[in-house]
């Protein structure tokens, strides 16, 4: 099983052009679909959060099962779910507000303990920035970690919610040592001001940097570097493109056996190649459709085996 853990919320899309575009809701947060896509995929999957008990918070727990994910994880509460409106600029690309202040998923507290079957479990986004939740999901991480579980961190950086940029970088330093892969975007890898060398050399065992269209690369601990090329597609929109690529990442290393760090050092050319041309392909179909959309297993072809 692969336990996601973060946030999910509701992302009000523009339906139009302009600042008064009509917004729909839609299924959301980082983590969150990263899940789902995860479920679509066919890896069992457990979704660790804490969702409110509106509407929102019941449609959000729908769409997982829907997926195939396990919400035993998922604690409730009365606070509202967390909105992110998007705005879509005329590249397809999704910049945010958020909406965060009193929702339930601030108040996350980690579990008792993960289900016994756990061999991976995946961080990120606005859950590692917002306290109190934040404390307690990096807690998480560092004790998965202390068990030896595959570790997956996409910071996935909303630089308006990060109060303290030089403190956010720092505590993002302090992660790496509890991380087995990092993936993150061509942006936020600038955002924080590092090198894959200066992380690899703090823990990981290896780091993928997506480069949206241009295709995606990933930097192992013996310093090989693999890369390869964006699929054309037209593009409706990039939200989830990202989120799609850590399920796909994920899932591609489950099917090969290759959840440990030693496994990563040893997946070589051919493996690497495949992994990420599969992770490219799943980032593709999700750009191709509004909102996050991540594809089924049988939108996908061939799996990295």
């Amino acid at each position: 099983m692969i336990v996601v853990a973060g946030e999910a919320l509701i992302d009000l899309v523009p339906q139009g052009t302009g600042a008064l575009a009509a917004l729909q809701p839609a299924l959301g947060g980082g983590p969150y679909n990263t899940a789902v896509a995860l479920g679509r995929l066919g890896s069992p999957t457990a979704f660790c959060s804490r969702a409110s008990r509106d509407a929102f918070g019941e449609a959000l727990l729908d769409g997982l099962r829907r997926a195939g994910v396990d919400v035993s994880l998922v604690a409730r509460g009365p606070e509202p779910t967390t909105l992110a409106a998007a705005t879509i600029d005329p590249q397809g690309s999704a910049s945010y507000s958020f909406y965060v202040e009193g929702t339930a998923d601030r108040l996350f507290t980690a579990p008792g303990g993960l289900p016994a079957a756990t061999r991976a479990v995946s961080f990120g986004t606005l859950s590692l920035v917002l306290e109190p939740g934040a404390s307690a999901y990096e807690q998480l991480m560092r004790d998965a970690a202390g068990q030896g579980l595959f570790t997956a961190l996409d910071p996935n950086i909303r630089a308006g919610l990060v109060a303290d940029p030089d403190a956010y970088r720092a505590r993002f330093k302090s992660w790496l040592p509890s991380v087995t892969l990092l993936k993150l975007s061509e942006e936020d890898a600038l955002w924080l001001g590092g090198t894959p060398h200066e992380w690899l050399a703090a823990g990981p065992s290896a780091v993928v940097i997506t480069h949206g269209g241009d295709g995606l690369s990933a930097f192992t601990r013996d310093g090989t570097v693999y890369a390869v090329p964006g699929e054309e597609v037209a593009v409706v929109d990039t939200i989830g493109a990202g989120d799609t690529v850590n399920a796909a990442l994920l899932h591609g290393l489950a099917v090969q056996d290759a959840l440990s760090a030693e496994a990563l050092l040893g997946l070589g050319a051919d493996g690497w190649t495949r992994l990420l041309r599969f992770a490219a392909r799943a980032a593709a179909i999700t750009c191709s459709r509004a909102g996050a959309e991540p594809p089924y297993a049988s939108e996908l072809g061939d799996l990295p085996v």
